[in-house]
This record gives C-alpha cells, structure tokens and sequence, in this order.
C-alpha cells in the first residue's frame, strides 16, 4: 500500500464516520464538528489523487482547491455555529425538534 492509497483510504473513513455521525447525532455542535470531519477527508482525498504533472513539479490545482476548501469550510463553520446559536436562543436546546414547540402556549 502506498502512502497515496493510505491518505486515500483514511480520507474515505473519515468521510463516512462524519456522515455516520450527522445522521445518527442529535445535537447541533456535534452534526458542525461531523460536518468539520467530512470536509477533512475530502480535502486528504483530493490530496492523495493529485499526481505531479509531466514535467515533475507538483500540479498547484489541488493545492488550491484544498486551501480555497479549508477557507470556505472556516467560514461555513462560523455560520453554522451562529445559526446554533440562533437556534439555542429561541428555543432553549442545541438539538433539532421534531416539529412541536416546546414552549408553552
């Protein structure tokens, strides 16, 4: 196994324990930080499949498709944590409802 294949295999493990974590996770810090781990596996999975180019140096696409990445997943983060934030706020928990208000009428 090379290290490329290495990279590409735990990229692909922490995709899915992120994705096994979102579905199964109640609460809302819990799905950010699951989320957090996918985009970590993307961005060491497009890491493995960048190849140099032909003439040996290093391809800069990938290289900046994983910083532009790691920036926008900065900023999603940010907003997720302001809309838990938001939504710890109006109702008092950090976990999705299912639809029926817990405050009384």
């Amino acid at each position: 196994m090379t290290w490329e294949e290495l990279y590409a295999f735990v990229g692909v493990a922490l995709f899915v324990v992120g994705l096994h974590a979102v579905i199964r996770r109640a609460h809302l810090m819990r799905k950010i930080l699951a989320l957090n781990v996918m985009g970590s596996g993307v961005f060491l999975v497009i890491g493995a499949l960048a190849r140099p180019a032909s003439d040996g140096f290093p391809d800069a696409v990938p290289q900046a498709l994983v910083i532009t990445g790691i920036v926008v997943a900065i900023a999603a983060t940010a907003l997720a944590l302001a809309l838990m934030l938001r939504v710890v706020a109006a109702t008092g928990r950090a976990q999705l409802g299912d639809g029926v208000s817990s405050k009384p009428e």
